[in-house]
This record gives structure tokens, sequence and C-alpha cells, in this order.
């Protein structure tokens, strides 16, 4: 299929009445799938309560169909057509957090949306992005958008406009451009069906700021433990990763640049993945930078960008520096051990 590029300015007035927004709701109501920019990622999005548009967003990532989708939405009035009830957690949560990087899992008005958006499941995942292109593509196209990463299952998620159109450009209807996204990591998914609300996935919003807002929350086990299968949606298969293989390095810098030196005289090319305060430590083939180390919110936001361009390094093995497991480092590192398949070095 051709694969339409709409480039949209996210400043101008009335988003919502801008002919390349109303193009791209043309197609989302006409069952056809539409890359579009988040504040985390771009999302791959199509007719929520359509099975016909939901299997086409899954047959152009290549993703299993056991996995759920997140349901997004422009108006918080719109809760409650997909859901049976709002717990008080969870009003609390999108009274601060809507519109924002925060999923929030309910349990499903049955007969409403999709079921394979659901794949079959009890619960629903909604969230309310913070962006004024999705938020004026949702509302112009007036429908719940189901919408996972807009990039091939697998590989790490696109951050532009360009990502999009390396992974799904003849697969897709369209890819709405509005830049680059802001945050870089997926939304927090949160599960506020139990009495206790548990992460399944960290994200944009850290443990700490839900904890501010309504006290301790549990985490699912699966994030710290592999053996342990994961809720969330989007986490149950391999992602993010880079097509050499990734190792996280626990040690030194000296003892990194002793591992690519070793690599290196046994006839490899080799990356590292490192930070704005380390990039002139490293002799490798490829040194790539994915932000700074005292902000975190930079490693977040370039992350996925710095794990697509080793591809094009065409390296053989990439060794990471890895980061504090606090705030939004939680995320960066769920990300990184998933883009490495858990492979880790430590210093002895």
């Amino acid at each position: 299929m051709d694969t339409k590029y709409i480039e949209v300015d996210k400043n101008v007035d009335n988003l919502n009445t801008y002919p390349q927004i109303i193009d791209a709701a043309k197609r989302l109501k006409q069952n056809e799938v539409v890359a579009f920019p988040t504040e985390t990622v771009y999302g791959l999005g199509g007719n929520a309560k359509s099975d016909d548009a939901v299997r086409k967003i899954f047959e152009a990532k290549g993703r299993p169909s056991d996995n759920p989708l997140i349901i997004h939405i422009s108006e918080l009035e719109q809760i409650h057509e997909f859901v049976d009830a709002v717990p008080e957690k969870a009003r609390t949560l999108m009274k601060t957090f809507w519109p924002g990087p925060l999923t929030i899992i309910f349990q499903k008005k049955e007969g409403v949306l999709s079921e394979i958006a659901t794949a079959g499941l009890s619960t629903v995942a909604i969230r309310m992005p913070e962006h004024p292109v999705a938020l004026a593509l949702i509302q112009a196209s007036g429908l719940p958008i189901a919408a996972p990463s807009a990039n091939r299952s697998g590989r790490p998620s696109p951050t532009t406009a360009e990502h999009v159109w390396e992974d799904l450009n003849g697969r897709v209807s369209a890819i709405v451009d509005a830049g680059p996204t802001g945050i870089g990591v997926e939304s927090t998914v949160l599960d506020c069906t139990g009495e206790l609300p548990q992460i399944l996935r960290p994200g944009g919003v850290t443990k700490e700021q839900i904890e501010a807002e309504i006290g301790i929350v549990k985490v699912d086990p699966a994030l710290t433990n592999q053996e342990e299968a994961p809720k969330s949606p989007g986490m149950k298969y391999t992602h993010y990763a880079p097509d050499a293989p990734l190792f996280l390095v626990k040690g030194g810098r000296e003892y990194i640049q002793q591992l690519i030196s070793d690599k290196k005289n046994e006839g490899f090319r080799v990356g590292v993945l490192t930070t704005e305060e380390n990039r002139a430590y490293y002799t490798s083939d490829f040194v790539q930078v994915c932000g700074r180390r005292s902000q975190l919110e930079t490693v977040a936001s370039g992350l996925y960008d710095a794990l697509r361009s080793f591809n094009k390094a065409d390296v053989e093995i990439i060794f990471s520096e890895v980061f504090e497991n606090k705030g939004v480092g939680v995320a960066i590192m769920n990300r990184l051990l998933k883009a490495a398949g858990h492979k880790v070095i430590t210093e002895a």
C-alpha cells in the first residue's frame, strides 16, 4: 500500500479542524491505521471499536495478537463509555496526570470495544495523551483509538516520524509527522482493578510521583524477575532491540573500555552506548550518546534513537552503561534490559 506522509505544525490553533488532521481522521473512520505522535513515542492508531482496524495494527507491526492494546481518548468524560467503574484512586490519578504519560487499567464494559484490542480480557488499558496532535486527531475522528508504538515488533520504539517511516512505510495508511516526541519512553501502566494498584510497566510517570498522590503501590514481579510472566501491554515479548547483540555492563569506564578493546582485538566492530559525561573516554568503532547522566530525562528522551543508530553504524556487538534504578531510571533500565535480553556483564 502507499503510505501518505502528512506533516503537521503542532502549534497551529484549532488543530482538530486542520485539513491534514481531517485527512488522517478520515482514514481512521475508514478503519485504516495511522501513525501519529504522542508525548512519549509515536503510536500506530486504529479504531478501537473495529476488529478489522485492530487486525491491521497487529499485521502492520507483526505483533502477536495476544498482547492487548492501550486505548487512547481525548476527553475525560469518554472513560465512562468504556469502563464499568472508576475507582477513587484512579480518579485521583486521572485528575493529576491526564493528559499525560500514565495508562490506567480498568474493568471494561462488555460489547463496546473490539475484543481483539483487549485480547479478550475483562480489563482495558486507557490513557489520554498529552500531545496536541494526538488529542486533535482523536477528537476529529470521534473514536477511541487503539495504539501501540508505531514500530515493527521487537525494534526500538519510534520517537520521530522518520523512525516510523523506516519500519512501516508501505504497511500503514498514513504517518502524521509533528516532529520528535518529548519524553521518549512509553507511558507508565498502572493496574487499578485490585485493592492495591500495581505498576505493570514503568514509564513517564514515576512510582514516586504516583505514591505521592495515592500512597503505596505494588510493582509487577516480572519487572525484576524475568521468570515471571509480564501482565502489561507491550511487555510480553522481546522489545527495543538493535540488530547487534547488546550487553549491559555494571562496571566502571575502565572495565567497559577493556571489554571494547578485547572485542576489537578479536576483530569485532564494537559500539558503546554512553552519556555526554563519558563520551570522550571511550575508544570504539562507534560511540553513541543517549543523554546526560546528570539529567536522566534526557537519557529517556534519547534512548530509542540511540539504539536505532547502531543499526546504521553496522556494529557487531554493543556495550552499554547502566543507570540508577530510581525515578525515570527505572523505565530506562527496564527498556535496556529488554533490549539486551537481560544480558548483563558485572565487573568482578
